[in-house]
């Protein structure tokens, strides 16, 4: 089984691409998975304090992605607006996030993996944004 089998699955169907819903879940997973790895190797490293940013901006985007990943997954009632104003704050906290372990990424190979996990993940949730404006545009009014 595989995120979009399960997403298929639903009974009704939905005007956003299964495969564009299916593609952000599963880097939202990824991202989630890399800024709390992150967070916890900052916690390991001998400069902390130095860290203290990345570690904050690593856990408020892996609570985002995961917030988003629920929200993404239900698929009854699907308010459009809901799901497009946490788009737009995981890509702001994928972007906050991404920029924020780039600064770390020469020195810690595990800000390196989250930075481009980051960058991904904004990418498919952005992917996914264009795709539910664009189909709310061709409905008639």
């Amino acid at each position: 089984m595989n995120t979009t089998d399960i997403l298929e699955a639903y009974p009704h169907e939905v005007e956003t691409d299964v495969a564009l819903i299916a593609d952000a879940i599963d880097a939202l997973q990824r991202c989630a998975l890399a800024c709390t790895a992150c967070a916890d190797a900052c916690l390991a490293e001998d400069m902390i304090g130095d860290l203290r940013l990345c570690i904050r901006t690593d856990l408020d985007c892996a609570d985002s992605c995961e917030a988003l990943t629920r929200i993404l997954t239900r698929r009854l009632g699907y308010p459009g607006a809901v799901i497009r104003a946490h788009l737009q704050a995981c890509i702001i906290a994928c972007s906050t996030c991404g920029d924020e372990c780039a600064q770390h990424a020469e020195m810690h190979e595990h800000c390196r993996l989250c930075a481009e996990a980051c960058r991904a993940c904004e990418a498919a949730c952005r992917a996914l944004l264009s795709a539910a404006e664009s189909s709310e545009k061709a409905m008639p009014a």
